[in-house]
């Protein structure tokens, strides 16, 4: 049994490796050779996989430890019989903590407040559900859209139409997959006449996909002033994106929002279990005992000089500082392509909010209640 590995999934040579051979290798770079007489294949996104990758191989399973799928032709493997899986949900609250600390840092680096503040939220999956359990903690009052959501349930009143959304909104994030077919399809959503339809000065976020926003429309409403600021983290064209769109934004990043390190290892595990399920072995391995420990075990903060949300930021960005990922992503560099796939190849380790204490002095207890919501270890030192 041989499994085709990409490098950057912790712990995949571990995990796969019980199941007999594995060959571990960069994601983009995997080819057809490579692949020829591999059984599994565990990938991210980077990896395409069609017929051009696959035919003739002796491939059975394709797992990618993403929540996105437009890498993968759905419809060759089923045809080819071979069994697919995604991991939807894997790194869900790493990019509602990407979004926490994107809106607290462009709330302080701009001088305005989030409570009170209206957030639009297109896409209400797993991903979508968690950037609305945060923003409301924040303070936020937040809309939602999500059309198919809206037609399947019974409370569909919980959601808005997309022209209320983008009325109303003074923040508007996307979390949906990028689709290009049906009444729901994604591809270009974020339009001309998309951002039209919002008030002047709304805040713009994308960290979805790429090709969910027509780059060309998302920088003219960024001149024009019908965007007041944007935060990018997915590309349009990624990895060589346009360095025109990053020099508009306020912060962009190199698609990192859901590589937190237990987000990466949860799509490591997923892909690793539902294998197990279609060879019908059990899944023995776990990453447990491989754990490193966090990067931020601790911070103390003295809250009584200091409005809730500057001691909230104050304390995120000592756990994830957007600010560095923003920094990296703009150094100057002849390769912009390689850049972007080596700052992902070499993310440094991200824990999320829930492996750190934090000591909170002179704090009021709704504040206490916030960092807590927001996953945090609270310990009040009263």
């Amino acid at each position: 049994m041989k499994t085709v590995c990409c490098r950057n999934m912790p712990y995949v040579d571990e995990a796969f490796r019980t199941l007999g051979e594995t060959s571990v290798l960069e994601g983009r770079s995997i080819t057809a050779e490579d692949v020829h007489d591999a059984d599994l294949m565990a990938i991210r996104s980077t990896t395409p996989v069609n017929a051009d990758l696959l035919e003739g191989s002796s491939v059975r399973f394709v797992g990618t430890a993403t929540i996105g799928t437009d890498h993968l032709d759905i419809d060759y493997l089923e045809r080819k019989g071979i069994h697919w899986c995604f991991s939807p949900g894997c790194n869900a609250n790493s990019v509602s903590e990407y979004l926490t600390a994107a809106l607290l840092c462009l709330a302080d680096r701009h001088g305005f407040t989030l409570h009170g503040k209206t957030l639009g939220v297109i896409g209400v999956g797993n991903v979508g559900k968690r950037v609305v359990e945060k923003a409301e903690t924040l303070g936020l009052r937040v809309l939602q859209n999500d059309p198919p959501r809206a037609r399947a349930e019974e409370q569909a009143n919980a959601f808005v139409d997309l022209n209320t959304l983008l009325a109303e909104s003074d923040i508007v994030t996307t979390h949906v997959p990028i689709t290009r077919d049906g009444q729901d399809a994604t591809y270009h959503m974020a339009d001309a006449g998309f951002f039209n339809r919002m008030r002047p000065g709304t805040i713009f976020i994308n960290a979805a996909r790429g090709p969910v926003v027509a780059t060309d429309d998302l920088l003219s409403a960024i001149k024009t002033g019908q965007l007041s600021h944007a935060i990018l983290d997915t590309w349009e064209g990624e990895p060589n994106f346009r360095k025109a769109l990053l020099d508009a934004v306020d912060i962009g990043t190199p698609h990192i929002a859901g590589h937190s390190f237990e987000g990466k290892v949860m799509g490591t595990v997923m892909v690793y279990r539902e294998a197990c399920r279609v060879l019908g072995v059990d899944a023995t391995w776990t990453p447990d005992d491989l754990l490193p420990e966090p990067v931020v075990p601790k911070i103390i903060v003295d809250a009584s000089t200091k409005c809730d949300e500057a001691v909230l930021w104050e304390i995120v960005r000592q756990v994830y500082s957007i600010e560095e990922d923003d920094a990296r992503l703009r150094t100057s560099t002849e390769n912009r392509t390689a850049h972007f796939d080596s700052l992902r190849k070499n993310y440094p380790v991200r824990r999320e909010f829930r492996f750190t204490k934090v000591v909170l002095q002179n704090a009021p207890k709704p504040l206490c209640s916030t960092l807590s919501k927001l996953g945090f270890k609270v310990m009040d030192s009263a």
